[in-house]
């Protein structure tokens, strides 16, 4: 059945491919994006360009919403400054979008809201669920806050799912992107130890996921949008250097980074070995459960 959805983020690297995805299946889409509507549409395909929230008071509604917005985490090091801008684009963005889906004329019947495995914060070798308690960090609070504005909605009876998803790695962006040059040159290597994980997983594997909390009336509260086959740094780091035909000899040193990032730097240094233990015992089948496919893709 055809859907009006709102999506918000729609132009960033799961936005890119969500979108086409969605409209392929019959559904309309509004997407809210400060790039301007050309932009958006080459990014997005037929969907209906808004460049600000406050043009959707007062509408008649969707029937969902998938809210993808936010500032890179990872764009800029970690200043008191950048951390509140990072939070805003997350947690004030879904305040006011809750506002304004209140004054619609009927509530979405879902709110898909975005939120990562940051949530837990650092949990060493541990096994990750959904049912896990966090690690207090930033990570840590600005997942908590930003899923907190979200479940608003519940109270207006909008089902609430959370995306709490791991790295995403796909072709043609993403966090591979950073990564790629230094691999290709044979100047890659672990970071730190190596020994803390990387809850990766394939960005066609978060659109599916998407779309099936969509999709599923069944689905409700937190997801951990992660492969079920998580890989510590170390294996990630062998794994990368395989599928591009290079060594991976030069680790950079747990004491560099901390001095280059700052505290930024616990995103390369802690983990959580997550297991998406909700969507698994829900059904749900992955495209790309193992690195060395997945890798295979992203890189060809």
């Amino acid at each position: 059945m055809s859907k009006r959805i709102l999506v918000t983020g729609g132009t960033g690297f799961i936005g890119q491919a969500l979108c086409p995805r969605l409209t392929a299946k019959g559904h309309t889409l509004t997407v809210l994006s400060r790039r301007n509507e050309a932009d958006v549409k080459a990014l997005c395909g037929r969907v209906e360009p808004i460049s600000n929230l406050s043009r959707l008071r007062e509408h008649p509604g969707f029937d969902a919403i998938i809210n993808l917005a936010g500032e890179g985490i990872a764009d800029q090091r970690w200043s008191e400054r950048r951390k509140q801008e990072i939070r805003d684009s997350r947690i004030a963005l879904t305040r006011e979008l809750v506002t304004v889906a209140r004054s619609w004329s009927s509530p979405p019947a879902v709110l898909i809201s975005g939120s990562a495995v940051g949530f837990y914060g650092d949990q060493g070798s541990a096994l990750v669920t959904e049912a896990t308690p966090p690690n207090d960090e930033f990570t840590h609070r600005l997942c908590r806050d930003w899923e907190a504005e979200a479940l608003e909605l519940e109270a207006d009876g909008v089902r609430v799912c959370l995306s709490r998803t791991g790295i995403v790695a796909g072709p043609g962006g993403g966090f591979l992107k950073r990564m790629l040059l230094p691999f290709r040159l044979g100047l890659g290597g672990r970071l730190g130890s190596g020994l803390q994980y990387m809850p990766w997983v394939h960005r066609e594997d978060v659109v599916s996921a998407l779309i099936f909390m969509l999709d599923s009336d069944q689905a409700s509260g937190a997801y951990n949008v992660v492969s079920p086959n998580p890989v510590t740094n170390r294996e990630f780091t062998r794994c990368l250097a395989h599928a591009l035909h290079r060594p991976a000899l030069f680790p950079a040193p747990e004491p560099v980074l901390k001095l280059a990032l700052g505290e930024m730097s616990r995103l390369l240094l802690t983990g959580q070995q997550a297991m998406p233990e909700k969507l698994l015992q829900q059904g749900f089948e992955f495209s790309y459960p193992e690195l060395p496919a997945a890798l295979a893709n992203c890189v060809r």
